[in-house]
């Protein structure tokens, strides 16, 4: 065992290069939790054994979503849907050009890039010790054996799509590390894509459909399939495997849950509540991480938190009259009445706001009575529809209990952070054990629907030229949603991305998604109507490099040109207390961690076009390919 110790604080002292290895002796990231207590030798023995290593891949993908400031924010924040709206606080990605480089993408509460390098590479670490000791295991029959595997290949390539699309290039990790290793390679990453694409056929052949809450079933290795048959421009194979996914997963289209019977609800409310995800009725949820009191190293969601305007803050909600308008609690006999805003929409600091885009531009005419919109006021809240409830108030001012006025003279920086819509539907889960703490609740949180495969197959439809069936699929989840349809004439990548952050806010990793149809754009050649026919070239999709340069010229990429189009805050330049927003053409892809780099004394980890170090660079392996003689 003193041995095994040994091992252990080597690997993770040398592998620094990599940060899934920089946890520090006090995990032991040779052996899940649950079974730590045992060695590796009489652990992953069986398929009970090996399990209890993709039971950490799985408990890590729930890190992405939940506690405040979650790491999900920094994927909308670099994205057309949100920004960073906390406006007291230097050093957040607001300023990209002075922010988002190497030295300065550590995991903090600001920017969770490096958490995406970090934990992108723990989970395919535990991926990699199940699919290393396959062989040794013992199983019951094949089936059992391949159903390991296959989960195993889901959690790899989950992180490998995801690492692939926000840092491009990336070593290639296919097996488990039991040494010192200081000579790591970036791999292209579209060999990466290949080989992903392998494994997930596989997957798709052998995970089991019918699992428990939170574990990789069959129809989550279809939709991650989808996406990389997608990036690989295999459109029809995609339609094929989308098909079957729907054919056999259904969306929710009527009411269900005792939340039917709640007044001010619909059929969202229904299918983003906790009871529905919880609901093995739900046949529309394909994939989700859980909390809950009884799962180790469980969490709260904080979606109340981080996505509700700071509506507490004394300074911006001030009467009509120039008094305090707003408390966290109101007076002792107004409490969970329905001026207790606290109560009613939750504690918000206002650290993720959403743009014009995500709150007004998406949603139109034909929107007028979408349940996902604005538009009706159950679903979404706005500053309006909160109270003044200082309690102080009560006994001297007309304006107590009467519904928030947008205050005249109100700071551009309060205005981003204090006053703005949200959708209250998908965000708001209370904790009822915590009734002084208002931030979010446990929940199962979904991460892939069959919502999505629609739009999925729908953006498939339309990258080949068949606008009608686009329409059709978009179609379906518009109808679930009171939304009047589509027709072939009205599709274009922006109706197709209009309805994805209708149907995927707080869900989907937007800027993945963007990244991966601005590769798409280069790869196809095909023009981009939305852009009067542009055409882009992976050759200078990061742009044309120099280091400090922070080209703004549009045309290089599809993620620049949409967002300095779609994102007010970024083409605005709208200026606050700690800078202005501010990105560039290279910013598609965000930077390297600088430390994994320079530790990286035996090998070369290519930085991206455009940060400090990508003069280094030399050309990436592809998977499978001998690293470069000594």
């Amino acid at each position: 065992m003193k041995k095994n110790k040994h091992i252990k604080k080597c690997v993770i002292g040398a592998l620094a290069v990599l940060p899934l290895l920089t946890t520090g002796c006090k995990e032991s990231w040779l052996d899940p939790k649950p079974l730590s207590f045992y060695t590796p030798e009489n652990t992953y023995v069986d398929a009970n054994g090996l399990y209890a290593a993709i039971v950490a891949c799985e408990r890590n993908m729930r890190h992405e979503y939940f506690g405040d400031l979650s790491p999900i924010l920094t994927e909308m924040y670099t994205s057309d849907i949100a920004v960073h709206g906390k406006t007291d606080e230097s050093g957040s990605l607001v300023d990209f050009d002075n922010y988002m480089i190497p030295t300065q993408s550590r995991s903090d509460a600001k920017n969770k890039m490096k958490w995406y390098w970090d934990e992108g590479f723990k989970g395919i670490k535990y991926a990699n010790i199940v699919i290393s000791r396959l062989d040794a295991a013992t199983f019951k029959d094949e089936a059992e054996r391949n159903a390991v595997l296959g989960a195993a290949y889901f959690q790899r390539a989950y992180r490998y799509y995801k690492l692939t699309h926000q840092f491009g290039d990336v070593p290639f990790l296919d097996k488990e590390i039991t040494s010192p290793k200081l000579d790591f390679y970036s791999h292209d990453r579209w060999s990466i894509l290949e080989q992903c694409k392998s494994d997930m056929e596989f997957a798709w052949q052998w995970v089991p459909e019918k699992v428990d809450r939170g574990k990789t079933s069959k129809a989550a290795c279809g939709v991650l399939l989808m996406k990389i048959y997608m990036c690989l421009g295999e459109f029809d194979r995609a339609i094929e495997v989308g098909k079957e996914i729907v054919a056999n997963n259904p969306l929710m289209t009527s009411r269900f849950t005792t939340n039917k019977t709640k007044p001010n609800t619909n059929l969202m409310h229904d299918l983003h509540s906790v009871e529905a995800k919880m609901d093995m009725s739900n046949t529309e949820g394909l994939m989700y991480v859980v909390s809950y009191p009884d799962v180790e190293g469980r969490d709260r969601i904080q979606t109340m938190r981080n996505a509700t305007p700071y509506w507490a803050k004394g300074a911006a909600i001030m009467t009509p009259a120039g008094e305090t308008g707003t408390a966290i609690s109101p007076a002792s006999a107004d409490k969970e009445t329905e001026i207790d805003n606290d109560f009613n929409v939750g504690r918000g600091i206002g650290t993720c706001r959403p743009t014009n885009y995500y709150q007004y531009e998406i949603w139109t005419d034909k929107e007028k009575n979408d349940l996902r919109g604005p538009n009706n006021h159950d679903s979404w809240r706005r500053m309006t529809d909160l109270y003044y409830n200082e309690p102080g108030l009560k006994s001297k001012s007309e304006w107590y209990g009467k519904h928030l006025v947008r205050p005249v003279n109100i700071s551009v920086s309060d205005s981003v952070r204090c006053w703005f819509m949200w959708p209250h539907y998908k965000i708001f889960v209370p904790d009822p054990t915590k009734a002084t703490d208002r931030s979010g609740g446990e929940t199962p949180w979904y991460i892939y629907r069959s919502a999505e495969v629609y739009l999925m197959l729908g953006e498939c439809y339309y990258w080949k030229d068949q606008p009608q069936e686009a329409a059709n699929m978009l179609n379906v989840v518009r109808e679930r949603a009171g939304a009047e349809p589509l027709t072939a004439s009205e599709i274009n990548i922006g109706a197709i991305l209009a309805e994805r952050a209708r149907e995927l806010y707080y869900e989907e990793n937007r800027h993945v998604e963007l990244v991966r149809i601005a590769y798409t754009y280069a790869k196809l050649g095909k023009s981009c109507e939305v852009f009067g026919g542009r055409v882009y070239k992976l050759d200078n999709i990061s742009g044309p490099g120099g280091t400090g340069s922070n080209v703004k010229e549009m045309g290089y990429n599809f993620w620049y040109d949409w967002m300095m189009t779609h994102n007010n805050f970024f083409r605005d330049g709208v200026e606050i207390a700690y800078g202005k927003y501010r990105i560039s053409v290279h910013h598609i892809l965000w930077p390297i961690p600088n430390t994994a780099i320079s530790t990286n004394t035996g090998g070369v980890i290519n930085q991206n076009i455009g940060y400090p170090g990508a003069e280094n660079n030399i050309t990436p392996l592809k998977v499978g390919e001998e690293t470069p003689a000594k």
